[in-house]
């Protein structure tokens, strides 16, 4: 903890971040927020005071989020019970309004309560202000049947994101907060799986960098093992013999797109470290695994 760091340790702490601050000046860092860091009051207050020294050292942070506990608590009230196809949450007409209710109310509405009572001023948007998330309906492939495809009800597919919106925020000294909910041609609601619109976002943004918190220390090996720099040809192996499964699929997937498409750098990290956000970003010893575009 910093409270025990002689003063001499703690403008060490200070000097070895000034280079990171100098480089990521005016730059965007989108991060998918989930897991543990979602849930464990320490680690929220933790990642809001983060998020905000990003924002007041020149950064612009972009926070996606998650809320796949809060979903399911609230399905299990109404005595639903969630269901997932390939890490993807099957979503019904009635389970969708649900998770409108949690993901655009309650869960967004309380980032960015906690994210303004550290000093930022937070805004939060779902896909439909503005429009800026466009989507149609996912099919997913059936992995063990190829050419089968599985409906898994109002779930989406990004069509388009209009950046507009959020680089306006970004310039206005706002930090967007962004709940994964996208709109059809016919205005039409879409649950999206929420690793998939971070990456599609830091795509868009041509972010700097693209950092997600997950319950785990970065991507793991068969023998469980952090792997801290890793591969598409890797990957693609780690799936096909069933060391990536389940909700990793996404996450990776949206990783791998995002390292494709010009987004330098795409990190899978622990949220369930204190302040993760500033390790990886503003220190020399990073926390969890990066994906390299080659």
């Amino acid at each position: 903890m910093t409270e025990k760091l002689s003063p001499a340790a703690k403008a060490g702490v200070l000097a070895e971040a000034l280079p990171y601050i100098k480089r990521f000046h005016g730059k965007t860092i989108v991060v998918k927020y989930g897991g543990n860091a979602m849930t464990d009051e320490h680690l929220k207050q933790c990642f809001a005071r983060d998020v905000v020294l990003l924002k007041l050292v020149g950064m612009n942070p972009v926070v996606v989020h998650g809320g796949g506990p809060q979903i399911e608590n609230l399905l299990a009230r109404v005595g639903k019970k969630g269901e997932f196809v390939q890490g993807m949450r099957v979503t019904d007409a009635e389970t969708m309004d649900l998770v409108e209710m949690v993901l655009g109310g309650q869960v967004n509405k309380e980032i960015v309560n906690l994210i303004n009572q550290h000093g930022g001023k937070a805004v939060g948007l779902t896909g439909k202000d503005g429009n800026f998330i466009r989507a149609k309906k996912l099919m997913m492939e059936n992995k063990d049947a190829p050419g089968d495809l599985i409906d898994i009800g109002q779930v989406g597919d990004i069509v388009s994101i209009d950046p507009s919106l959020i680089a306006l925020l970004d310039t206005g000294a706002f930090i967007p907060v962004i709940a994964p909910i996208g709109v059809g041609s016919e205005g039409e609601t879409y649950n999206i799986n929420a690793d998939v619109v971070a990456g599609k976002i830091a795509e868009v943004l041509k972010a700097e960098k693209l950092v997600l918190l997950t319950n785990t220390p970065g991507v793991l090996d068969q023998s469980g093992k952090l792997i801290t720099g890793i591969t598409p040809k890797q990957i693609d192996d780690m799936v096909a013999d069933g060391t990536l499964s389940g909700g990793m699929l996404p996450k990776i997937s949206s990783a791998l797109d995002a390292a494709r498409s010009g987004v330098k750098g795409v990190h899978i990290i622990d949220g369930r470290v204190e302040h993760a956000l500033l390790l990886e970003i503003m220190t020399d010893e990073g926390v969890g695994t990066l994906i390299k575009s080659k």
